[in-house]
């Protein structure tokens, strides 16, 4: 799941960050409304978690751009503003949920994920497929019953596979879903976790490489 954080307390929102790639999310943070902007229409973000009061372009300014352009990431919206009429306004914008400060930073993690399964086509909490059983909640992953400890990006690159239901899963797809903006896409990184994620997964292999295309769980 690829996720962007907007929100200027710069303590606060790289805490959120890290707090989420803790889950196997790629987060990309920015602290203001300009910035943010200048993201959304370059990556294909599941969710933006993006705080109302923000210097340069304001939350609402965000939130009502992606909707009039259509875009498919959803919004959980961060105020400091308790009363119903701020919660609604921002509801009306366009914004998906909406979660005050202070918050249970558990609570923000679950409400990420719960729109993370909607920014796309639904797909179960737990996903399974050819004996593997991927439980996004704990992070967990059972072969045939087995556990298999993943790294985070290996958890998140086999939630993609599993997501696609034996589809393709195209090199640049994991990329987006899996790194954050930082990464060098001429890497071998995606390479290099297939070959962990097979080795890990054992026999008989569940992995298949589409030469040129992608990859695929069979």
């Amino acid at each position: 799941m690829r996720v962007l954080v907007v929100e200027d307390e710069s303590v606060l929102a790289d805490a959120i960050g890290t707090g989420l790639r803790r889950h196997a999310m790629a987060v990309d943070v920015v602290y203001d409304g300009d910035a943010a902007l200048e993201r959304v229409p370059v990556h294909d973000y599941d969710v933006v978690v993006l705080d109302r009061d923000l210097p340069g372009a304001s939350g609402d300014e965000v939130c009502a751009w992606m909707v009039e352009h259509g875009l498919d990431s959803r919004v959980l919206m961060l105020t400091a503003a308790t009363a119903v009429r701020d919660r609604v306004d921002g509801l009306v914008l366009g914004a998906d949920d909406y979660l005050t400060k202070p918050f249970a930073f558990a609570e923000l993690v679950a409400r990420v994920q719960a729109l993370g399964r909607r920014s796309r086509p639904a797909t179960p909490p737990i996903l399974a497929r050819a004996g593997l059983r991927l439980d996004v909640h704990r992070c967990a992953v059972t072969r045939e019953g087995v556990p298999i400890v993943l790294s985070r990006k290996e958890f998140a690159v086999l939630g993609e596979l599993l997501r696609a239901d034996g589809g393709v899963v195209s090199t640049e797809q994991l990329l987006e879903k899996a790194w954050d903006e930082n990464i060098d896409p001429f890497t071998g990184v995606v390479r290099y976790a297939i070959m962990m994620l097979r080795r890990k997964l054992g026999e008989p292999a569940l992995i298949e490489t589409e030469p040129g295309v992608g990859y695929r769980i069979r």
